[in-house]
């Protein structure tokens, strides 16, 4: 699917996504990456929501946004309980969905303003 964007200039958005890659500002990536507005993390983890670990969660926690959108491939899967309790104590909001969902929720509170960051798993 292609996504199109008004005024959304000098901020990183999703531009398309498929079963096996997301395209941000026209550019394919096809391994976890965090994204955020004026920033992206290039594979950030090499973990699957199954193989995530307290380690891959740090990194999130420190990214210094408001909302974190975890996208967890083709399909929603939770990660463990124990790594998602940190976010919720330090004030940051943790949501979890699938991929093409946490992008384009993403490029909307972007385009609010947000201090968002998506950090994609794939499959």
């Amino acid at each position: 699917m292609k996504l199109h964007l008004a005024n959304m200039a000098g901020l990183n958005v999703f531009t398309a996504y498929g079963d096996d890659y997301v395209a941000v500002n026209h550019e394919k990536h096809l391994k976890n990456l965090i994204v955020l507005p004026e920033s992206i993390i290039p594979e950030w983890s090499t973990a699957t929501v199954a193989t995530l670990s307290t380690e891959d969660m740090q990194k999130l926690l420190e990214l210094g946004t408001e909302i974190i959108l975890l996208g967890t491939g083709n399909r929603l899967r939770f990660p463990a309980g124990p790594l998602m309790r940190p976010f919720a104590p330090a004030g940051i909001g943790l949501e979890i969905m699938d991929l093409r969902a946490a992008c384009r929720t993403y490029n909307i509170l972007a385009a609010e303003g947000r201090k968002v960051a998506a950090a994609l798993l794939f499959d």
